[in-house]
């Protein structure tokens, strides 16, 4: 600005500060200087029982968990990584009954990017899918419940809804295996806490470092194994002060 020089602002700048009081600097050894909130600390899911599902249902997912992943010599399927138990949890939870999005009429079918446009819930989504999943499985030879058939069949039927080749009674069958499929995938590689990804399997498949606080250094290393093990966002037993 006219009138105002650069001598003038600096020297201003200096009677700022040096009117302002003094940082005091102290040495901090041995502990932090703050406890943690514990009303932030993440609630992470216990084992046994369902929330949501019947037992029957819970059964019906485990076998959907493992035939879109299926175990192998290196990694559990989705049944022993803990995706029914991920997706019980979440049915049973906000995420079950849609809460905070907007769930009022007209529902009408938008595109693929707009996502699902229906009044169902996913928890209501889940109950009627796996009613009807079973229903048309009875429909084959023998009448076995989805848990009974062969693999071959499951993987028929499941191969027949992704394509919209078959159509579940009541039910739009491709959004409830693309909810599954989904729900599963989420369950596989989320952090542990919420009940999935057991004992870190899927980040140790992938050599995902998880939730620790620097891995800088190993970002733009390519084509190499990260040789430490993964963190959860619990933290790990030896962190926890005794």
């Amino acid at each position: 600005m006219a009138g105002i020089r650069r001598r003038d602002v600096l020297a201003g700048t200096a009677l700022v500060l040096a009117s302002e009081p003094a940082a005091r600097a102290g040495l901090i050894a041995g502990h932090l200087p703050w406890e943690p909130s514990s009303s932030a600390y993440p609630d992470p899911v216990t084992a046994g029982g369902w929330k949501y599902f019947s037992a029957e249902e819970a059964a019906a997912v485990e076998v959907l968990a493992d035939r879109i992943i299926p175990p192998d010599a290196q990694t559990p399927g989705g049944k022993d990584a803990g995706c029914a138990v991920f997706i019980d949890r979440q049915l049973a939870g906000p995420y079950g009954r849609l809460a905070g999005l907007y769930e009022q009429p007209p529902f009408l079918k938008g595109t693929k990017q707009q996502g699902p446009q229906s009044s169902q819930t996913p928890a209501e989504l889940y109950r009627a899918g796996l009613a009807a999943l079973n229903r048309q499985s009875r429909t084959l030879p023998g009448e076995k419940r989805w848990v009974e058939l062969a693999a071959e069949q499951q993987n028929d039927i499941l191969h027949r809804l992704e394509s919209s080749t078959l159509e579940l009674k009541g039910v739009d069958g491709k959004l409830f295996f693309e909810q599954v499929l989904k729900d599963v995938q989420q369950g596989f590689f989320a952090d542990p806490i919420h009940g999935g990804n057991r004992d870190m399997c899927a980040w140790k498949m992938i050599g995902f470092p998880g939730a620790r606080y620097d891995y800088r250094e190993w970002v733009s290393r390519h084509n190499e194994r990260y040789p430490y093990p993964p963190v959860s966002i619990e933290g790990r037993p030896e962190w926890t002060p005794k």
